[in-house]
């Protein structure tokens, strides 16, 4: 089932059950006021949920109404936790070169993680207010999930049980900040915005075999102001969902509704199928010809960001953004 969060003017919204082609959706409050309240008693109100969708799609519910996807906030707007990975190898090695910078001891063997704001989590088609094109705003396109209530010290072989949705992202970072904090060593405050989602959270089962091994194996189709920008593969990571969530939860339990992000979508032949945020296209650049070109955002720039399955139909709508001044 596809599930979003209609703005209604509350901190959280209302929840709906949306169809599978995005078309329509039907309030569920009488089922769960809000996604976290649901996702708080998942085993009592998913059953209800899954009933409610399975009448919606199949074109039996009165209480029906045309979707704008314009009208919803993220899945959620608000959570207790943000745990952003970096699990695409390929995405690091190349930001190694680039700058220079010592191997991470431990990488391939130990997730990098680092915990991003939840309070104030942006809707797919809302505008994303910087402060000023001089910091260096850049978008990454990524996958998360959405657990559940996950005990501390949960392993790998049994976290993927505790996923009970997967979106898209945006973690959009102000590249100009983020070396000057993280030379401090004190993690990421100013260079990491409020980060958006897509319209709708779904299911694992919607996704059917292309969401194996703690992996979503489909591409991300990124565009800047209508043209593609590239297309990589999120089958890639170097980690998957299972070891993320594991990680997360080695010395503490997490809480229902926290979400965690596989960090920006790459690949090898990052030459062929392009790239999921600008700092790895300036990379390349730098690598071939010494200088980086293309420049990061401006104000009044677009970025959309869209998953599709075989048949080529949008799996969670998409994230389609216009950066603006705060």
């Amino acid at each position: 089932m596809k599930l979003g969060t209609l703005r209604d003017g509350s901190r959280d919204g209302s929840l709906l059950v949306v169809s599978r082609d995005l078309e329509y959706a039907v309030r569920a409050a009488n089922i769960a006021p809000t996604l976290l309240d649901a996702l708080e008693s998942w085993d009592t109100t998913a059953p209800e949920l899954e009933k409610l969708s399975a009448s919606l799609n199949a074109g039996a519910m009165a209480e029906a109404f045309e979707l704008d996807v314009r009208q919803l906030a993220a899945p959620l707007p608000r959570t207790g936790a943000w745990l952003d990975g970096s699990a695409f190898h390929s995405h690091g090695d190349l930001m190694q070169k680039v700058f220079k910078l010592a191997p991470i001891e431990g990488r391939d063997t130990r997730p990098l993680m680092y915990q991003g704001g939840s309070d104030d989590l942006l809707g797919a088609c809302a505008d994303m207010p910087f402060p000023s094109e001089r910091d260096g705003i850049d978008f990454e396109a990524e996958v998360a999930v959405i657990v559940d209530r996950v005990p501390m010290g949960t392993p790998p072989a049994t976290a993927l049980a505790h996923v009970k949705l997967i979106m898209l992202a945006n973690d959009a970072s102000l590249r100009v900040l983020a070396p000057v904090e993280m030379k401090t060593g004190f993690g990421w405050i100013q260079a990491k915005p409020s980060t958006s989602f897509s319209p709708v959270a779904v299911t694992p089962d919607e996704l059917g075999p292309a969401w194996r091994n703690g992996r979503l194996c489909l591409p991300v189709r990124v565009q800047w102001n209508g043209r593609e920008f590239g297309h990589p593969d999120a089958a890639a990571m170097g980690f998957g969902f299972h070891e993320l969530i594991a990680h997360a939860a080695y010395s503490r339990k997490l809480s229902a509704g926290t979400i965690i992000g596989s960090g920006t979508i790459s690949n090898e032949g990052y030459r062929t199928v392009g790239s999921a945020c600008i700092a790895e296209r300036r990379g390349i650049e730098l690598l071939d010809s010494g200088a980086a070109v293309t420049e990061y955002m401006k104000f009044g720039d677009r970025v959309r960001i869209e998953m599709f399955d075989d048949e080529g139909r949008s799996l969670f709508g998409a994230i389609d953004q216009k950066m603006v001044r705060a």
